[in-house]
C-alpha cells in the first residue's frame, strides 16, 4: 500500500462494510492491512474497536451502538440479560454491563469487550436455547424478547437480580411459561419466586 492515496484509500472504505469491518474484510482488498488502517486511523477515517475489529469512521459518522458491536464481534450472538430487560422497559435500573449470549464456544478469557464506558461480556448458551424465534433484529443487531431476556438472566446467574426493579405488567406469564419448558427446571422454580406458585 506504499502507493496509497486519499482517494483509493476512501474507495477502499466505501467498499468495506459499514459501520463495522474486520481485518479479514479489509485483506480482500489491500495487500497489506496493517499499514492501511495505520495510514487511515492517522487521518481519522478508522477506528479499533477491538482485536481485529475496526469502525469505519468515513462512511459512518455515528459511533455504531454497543449492541451491534457485541453481535458483530463474536457471531452468531444475541444481547439478553438485564441490558435486554431495560431496552424492552422491564428493568427500571440501567445496567453498565451488556450481555451478549452466544454460541460461539471460545469465550474464556477473551469475553470481554471494553465500549465506552461500558463492558460487553460474552456468555455462552447451548444452542438448544438459542431459540431464534425469540430474538428480534434491531438496528444492525439481535436481542432477546424481554421474555427470554428473562429466562436467560435467571439460566445464566442462577438467581435474578433487581427483582424488586422490574416492571412486570410488561411481561406475558404465558409466553414465560411456554419458553421456560425450554430451560432447566431450576428456572421456573425461581421465576415461581418472582410471579407466585401459579407460575408453574
Amino acid at each position: 500500500m506504499g502507493h496509497d492515496t486519499v482517494s483509493s484509500t476512501t474507495e477502499v472504505l466505501r467498499t468495506l462494510p459499514v459501520p463495522l469491518f474486520t481485518t479479514a474484510d479489509l485483506a480482500k482488498f489491500v495487500a497489506n492491512p496493517n499499514v492501511f488502517l495505520y495510514r487511515a486511523g492517522r487521518k481519522g477515517y478508522v477506528q479499533k474497536i477491538a482485536n481485529r475489529i475496526y469502525w469505519n469512521v468515513l462512511f459512518h459518522s455515528r459511533p455504531p451502538a454497543i449492541e451491534a458491536v457485541a453481535c458483530f464481534a463474536r457471531q452468531p450472538t444475541y444481547v439478553s440479560g438485564e441490558w435486554a430487560l431495560n431496552y424492552h422497559g422491564v428493568l427500571l435500573q440501567v445496567p453498565t454491563v451488556c450481555t451478549a449470549v452466544t454460541l460461539h464456544g471460545g469465550v474464556g478469557r477473551r469475553n470481554r469487550i471494553r465500549y465506552g464506558s461500558n463492558l460487553i461480556v460474552y456468555n455462552h448458551i447451548k444452542s438448544s436455547l438459542y431459540l431464534p424465534d425469540h430474538i428480534l433484529s434491531v438496528e444492525n443487531a439481535l436481542m432477546a424478547t424481554a421474555e427470554k431476556a428473562l429466562l436467560d438472566t435467571v439460566y445464566l446467574r442462577n438467581r435474578l437480580p433487581f427483582a424488586d426493579e422490574m416492571e412486570l405488567d410488561a411481561l406475558d406469564p404465558n409466553q414465560l411459561r411456554r419458553l421456560a419448558r425450554h430451560y432447566p427446571p431450576i428456572v421456573a422454580r425461581r421465576l415461581a419466586d418472582l410471579f407466585g406458585e401459579g407460575f408453574q
